[in-house]
């Protein structure tokens, strides 16, 4: 049995696991050198910590690292199939570990699936010190854990690995002869690499799982992969998405929904959908598109979409392409105004070019100690003892007009209520 042949029984994803700090590809905001975190792996100052973000991202190979790095015993749980029986097994694997004078990590992969009672028992042991606590998580767990534990616990946010960092760790997995699949035993064509890159949408082990389905496709070590093998390795219509391409694409998905056209708007999510785009990207330029070009001229379009990002986080693909178009065709399909964006960047524009403004007097703090000597809030009216609310005084020394609402949809209404007021 050759030695390739041997190593096939473990994937590719799992053999290239880095093994130091030094290995490890991405995540560079918590792990370059001097970052928090990289100085207590280092210095083996490392308390609870919970690893939160994409799958693929490098959470479990950073638990290895660790419990290597720190000369810990490693004991795994996975909180899909582990209940209080297996925490309290590992607590005791931890104890005896203890006894032998070694620390111990419980690592526990996707640690949100626990429930209420599972968190609850695992509190007094990290509390004591028995064990180190590393949990991964693809949730928030601001929202997905108990407040005890994640009060317990510093909270590090994974994110996706660009395409870049994507194509250094299959050109390693290229290179390496021991792990590996060999730097001269497979040619593999750079649009193949590309569409990899593109396809797994920020997931190493994704990436990896693909290059070794499509080498074994090429016919094992000597075989050429092409862009069609690793098209038909992701089980999708061969879409070419390059960089170039991701960008493009995005930019006509938003330039679609800022035009009004609903059916643009649902092909350009389509094709982003299809080609592997991270979902999360796009309900963020959804969001961003509902704010800066619909605005105050529908308000619900930035609600929805919002709550469309949520549920698409929640539920993930392949469902989460229902909730994206949803609020994609929604905010394609409002009526639009840009007076938002407009009225902040002037407003930005005055500051930044030397335009600072004092605060009017009556306009300043009144709550502490001595404020009314030096006549802060002195002649303030409270627009609430007058008629409509409302009441007119001097909110800037230098009266400017930075928001121009449009006569579009419910900006229509404001710009009517507006010249409403009445003046004194």
């Amino acid at each position: 049995m050759t030695l390739f042949a041997a190593k096939r029984k473990v994937p590719l994803a799992w053999r290239m696991q880095p093994g130091t700090l030094d290995e490890f590809v991405g995540q560079e905001h918590l792990l370059a050198p001097g970052r928090i975190l990289r100085r207590a792996i280092e210095e083996d100052t490392v308390v609870s910590l919970i690893l939160y973000g994409p799958p693929g991202t490098g959470k479990t190979a950073l638990a290895h690292i660790i419990a290597r790095r720190t000369q810990s015993e490693f004991i795994p749980l996975n909180a899909v199939t582990s209940g209080v029986t297996e925490i309290r097994k590992a607590v005791s694997t931890a104890d005896a570990a203890s006894l032998a004078g070694r620390t111990s990590i419980l690592f526990v992969d996707e640690i949100h699936r626990f429930n209420k009672v599972q968190q609850d028992a695992l509190l007094p042991e990290v509390e004591a010190g028995r064990l180190t606590l590393i949990g991964a998580s693809t949730e928030n767990p601001f929202f997905a854990l108990v407040p005890p534990l994640a009060s317990r616990s510093m909270i590090f946010q994974f994110r996706a690995l660009s395409a870049e960092e994507i194509r250094r760790i299959l050109r390693r997995a290229l290179s390496d002869s021991e792990r590996g699949l060999g730097k001269q035993s497979t040619q593999v064509a750079d649009d193949a690499l590309d569409l990899i890159a593109s396809f797994c949408a920020g997931d190493a082990r994704k990436a990896l799982n693909a290059l070794e389905l499509s080498v074994q496709a090429a016919g094992g070590l000597r075989g050429t992969v092409t862009r069609d093998m690793v098209a038909e390795a992701f089980q999708k219509n061969s879409v070419y998405y390059s960089e170039d391409d991701h960008y493009d694409v995005i930019s006509a998905f938003i330039k679609s929904m800022r035009g009004s056209d609903p059916n643009a708007t649902v092909y350009w999510l389509a094709r982003m959908i299809e080609s592997g785009e991270d979902p999360r990207f796009i309900a963020r330029r959804i969001m961003i598109c509902a704010a800066e070009d619909v605005g105050n001229a529908d308000p619900q379009a930035l609600v929805l979409s919002a709550a469309a990002s949520r549920v698409a986080y929640e539920v993930g693909m392949p469902e989460a392409r229902i909730p994206l178009a949803q609020a994609a065709l929604y905010v394609a399909t409002a009526p639009k105004s840009n007076s938002v964006i407009v009225a902040i960047d002037e407003a930005l524009e005055d500051i930044r070019g030397g335009r600072v403004q004092a605060v009017p007097a009556h306009l300043r703090d009144a709550h502490y100690p001595g404020a009314k000597r030096l006549g802060a809030g002195e002649g303030y009216r409270y627009p609430h003892d007058f008629d409509g609310h409302y009441v007119d005084q001097i909110y800037l020394e230098e009266a400017r007009q930075f928001y121009h609402p449009s006569g579009e949809g419910f900006e229509k209404y404001i710009a009517e209520r507006l010249k409403r007021r009445p003046t004194t």
